[in-house]
């Protein structure tokens, strides 16, 4: 594992005309949205035609109008099997979608390379115009991959481990119940830092910063820094600011006994109830999720175009 939360690989580019033979881009599609079914089929198009095969999985590919030469993998299988033998994961839709395509590369340690058709999109790399652009550079072989930090989560109770799983984004210990606050202990490194009632609590990667995280209020921070986050959720305290920690730090959160328990999130994909007392550890993972970059442009600029930021006025720094 690296010890940085991003990291560069050198660009696989070739040059001149590209064999495709033996190759199969896994794609994964909203279909639920017709432009991710007409994105996803044209990408497909784009592919056979260079002589490269694709997989997509069977629910997705029954409201998909596909060339039988095309593969298809059961949902239920493994990540790391449905993807086995793939170069690539290409996902079209929004966040949702594309954390979804995280738990595929993840388990298969394949790069995912996002095509945003939702709102923000930042694990996204290319928006829906950009098609014909992701099949030319994914024929070629031409982009760079970056390795983002996930966290390992665990959940204890009365001493017990009762729940493991992980996060892209972040893990969040929320209330379980609208009409009652959620009476927490925050803990960095095995000492207690503040007692609160709360909405909840967000411990977030640098890459779920701008997620639940920057939603919760918690700083935005940029993916080459390696750090993780705690942040409050509506939380009646003095000292309820939101918290940035070494990437080797242990992040945890005790739900007190006297509360009625809570609940666990996971990329907001993948849920776990939390009984009254249960303790929730989050650290630094040693399996990345690796994303596919077509484009140079520097996190600064990613996030003024993502979020719209008013810039005008700006004259930059002198020659």
């Amino acid at each position: 594992m690296t010890t940085q939360s991003t990291k560069k690989n050198t660009t696989a580019e070739t040059t001149g005309s590209v064999e495709g033979a033996g190759r199969t881009v896994f794609l994964i599609t909203h279909t639920g949205r017709p432009a991710a079914v007409r994105s996803a089929e044209l990408v497909v198009q784009g592919l056979l035609r260079n002589g490269i095969g694709a997989r997509v999985l069977a629910e997705e590919a029954a409201d998909l109008t596909l060339p039988p030469s095309v593969e298809t993998v059961r949902d239920g299988e493994i990540c790391e099997k449905a993807v086995e033998g793939c170069e690539l994961i290409v996902v079209l839709g929004g966040d949702g979608t594309l954390l979804r395509g995280a738990e595929f590369a993840r388990a298969s340690g394949v790069p995912m390379l996002g095509v945003n058709l939702g709102r923000v999109g930042f694990l996204a790399e290319a928006e829906r115009d950009d098609l014909d652009k992701v099949v030319r550079r994914v024929v070629a072989r031409s982009y760079e991959v970056e390795e983002r930090m996930t966290v390992d989560v665990l959940v204890r109770s009365n001493g017990d481990v009762i729940h493991r799983d992980w996060a892209l984004n972040e893990a969040s210990v929320e209330k379980a119940a609208r009409e009652r606050m959620l009476e927490v202990v925050a803990e960095v490194d095995g000492r207690p830092v503040s007692r609160f009632g709360c909405d909840g609590v967000v411990c977030a990667t640098p890459t779920g910063s701008t997620a639940y995280a920057f939603s919760a209020g918690g700083p935005v921070v940029w993916p080459e820094v390696e750090a993780l986050l705690l942040v409050p959720i509506s939380a009646h305290a003095l000292f309820a600011k939101p918290l940035v920690t070494t990437p080797d730090s242990v992040l945890a959160v005790e739900v007190q006994p006297q509360t009625q328990g809570g609940v666990l999130w996971c990329d907001g994909r993948r849920t776990a109830e939390l009984p009254a007392g249960a303790r929730v550890e989050v650290r630094r993972s040693a399996v990345p999720v690796r994303l596919a970059r077509l484009h140079h442009a520097s996190f600064t600029d990613r996030l003024v175009a993502k979020f719209a930021l008013p810039v005008a006025g700006w004259r930059g720094a002198p020659h």
